[in-house]
């Protein structure tokens, strides 16, 4: 204390025009918000001779997430090869030409590191989370499994039977067979349509020939991205990359896939099992691709539809029309909405789970709330469902798999990075209007796709959910 006082009383003995008190009072004035720096760091890309994209965030942390997602999934197959995007990803971790799956599998429990994968259907993906000081390491077994799968026999029999179990584990989850059912519906007779671990016929007859030539047809330089997030400097991995992925290149054998475009058709299917407690439906109309304009905007309407479930507190008190009428209506035990993007299109539309008597009046407020969000929807509605939404995003990002993740996803779909900050600024930018506009434009008047499963006796014939997409005003 004595201190301060004798450092206080011998600067009040400077002359005013002193530069060092000048200095001070310049270095305590608040800077402009338009001069103040980001403090986040920047995502760092580099594109390597034979066309791979290297993407990082390092922030410098002790443990690191690094990844290859390649642009291939489920839409790049046919009828006939239908699951050899998901069959090609287990039969990754069975075995290199320099490895074998119980050698792959001490190296990863050595480091205490973890090694994973999962297709969709646009992308397929392998990423480790290790130690920052293992990065090497994981990226080199990462480029090993990727381009030197041993694809053996007795390998693929064995995965072919972990396959059909877990086709099993999906059908007995209603969700997912209620999605399936809508892809099959909303885009029935293009790749969109396909199931991501395709038909059991086929699991049963793919062989090391199909895997050899989607690999080879697919695995491309040019769509491929190393992504790294955490304790990952950029240099030290795209070096690492260039040494590894040096024999990855852009020729091909056989004609040179595609992406083609998805028709979207407004139908319906149901599957009635009244064996089932409760019916899951699934309406959607078409939505957007990752990069059109009013994507945003379409994911600030769907957080307005919002989600909810009996375990939550009463619905009296949640913020969203839909869950207020489901709870004190007893309509439903659950709903979510959804805005499913891909690369030129999209479903957007709401997931329900009611009992069979309840259906009609679910179904009607679901609808409700559509012509709402095109015509009433109020600027208090839309600033609350974006701060939710602007939240729900950053707090997806808090760590570095997740953030890896988004820089693979976004380098595939966007060519580029979206910092976290300018998709904040682009969501803040959204108002009442814009929301009304665009959901007019892709929800009002526009044919809906509807999947049903279970005891859906009481759904509404389709002629009159079609009817209800639009309010007839006099």
């Amino acid at each position: 204390m004595a201190s301060l006082l004798k450092l206080s009383q011998n600067l009040a003995k400077l002359p005013k025009n002193n530069i060092a008190i000048q200095h001070l009072r310049c270095a305590t004035t608040a800077a402009k918000p338009n001069e103040t720096l980001l403090n986040v760091p920047p995502t760092k890309v580099t594109t390597l001779n034979n066309g791979i994209r290297v993407a990082t965030e390092d922030w410098g942390s002790q443990t690191a997430t690094v990844g290859i997602w390649i642009d291939a999934g489920s839409r790049y197959e046919n009828a006939k090869n239908n699951g050899v995007a998901h069959f090609m990803e287990h039969m990754a971790f069975k075995g290199t030409g320099k490895r074998s799956q119980s050698q792959l599998e001490i190296e990863i429990e050595d480091m205490g590191a973890q090694l994973n994968a999962y297709t969709s259907r646009e992308q397929t993906v392998y990423y480790s989370k290790c130690l920052s000081k293992d990065v090497p390491k994981a990226m080199e077994i990462l480029s090993d499994i990727v381009q030197n799968a041993k694809l053996g026999s007795q390998e693929i029999e064995r995965e072919r039977g972990v396959i059909l179990r877990e086709m099993q584990e999906v059908e007995s989850n209603l969700q997912e067979v209620v999605f399936d059912h809508l892809h099959a519906i909303a885009y029935q007779g293009t790749p969109l349509a396909n199931t991501i671990l395709g038909p059991t016929a086929n699991i049963k007859t793919i062989n090391n020939t199909d895997l050899r030539s989607y690999l080879d047809n697919h695995y491309k330089a040019s769509r491929i991205v190393v992504a790294g997030a955490g304790g990952v400097s950029h240099e030290e991995l795209t070096k690492l990359a260039e040494c590894t992925l040096n024999k990855v290149n852009n020729e091909y054998t056989a004609e040179i896939p595609s992406l083609s475009p998805c028709r979207y058709s407004g139908a319906e299917i149901r599957v009635r099992d009244d064996s089932l407690p409760l019916a899951h439906i699934a309406i959607a109309v078409e939505g957007t691709g990752w990069t059109n304009p009013d994507t945003l905007t379409l994911m600030v309407a769907s957080t307005l539809m919002g989600a909810w479930d009996r375990s939550q507190a009463s619905a009296k008190q949640n913020a969203t029309n839909l869950a207020r009428a489901s709870g004190e209506g007893d309509l439903c035990h659950s709903f979510q909405s959804f805005n499913t993007c891909y690369k030129d299109t999209g479903l957007w539309g709401v997931y329900f789970v009611s009992d069979p008597l309840k259906i009609e009046s679910m179904m009607f407020h679901v609808q409700e709330e559509f012509m709402r969000l095109c015509t009433s929807v109020t600027e208090g509605e839309v600033n609350r469902a974006k701060a939710l939404l602007i939240a729900n995003t950053l707090l997806q990002l808090d760590t570095s798999t997740a953030v890896c993740e988004d820089i693979g996803r976004q380098m595939l779909c966007y060519g580029r990075r979206l910092p976290p900050h300018e998709l904040v600024h682009r969501i803040q930018s959204i108002t009442a209007e814009n929301v009304r506009d665009v959901c007019y434009k892709y929800i009002y008047d526009r044919c809906p796709a509807v999947a049903a499963v279970g005891p859906v006796e009481q759904l509404p014939d389709y002629n009159r959910v079609r009817s209800a997409m639009y309010w007839m005003r006099v």
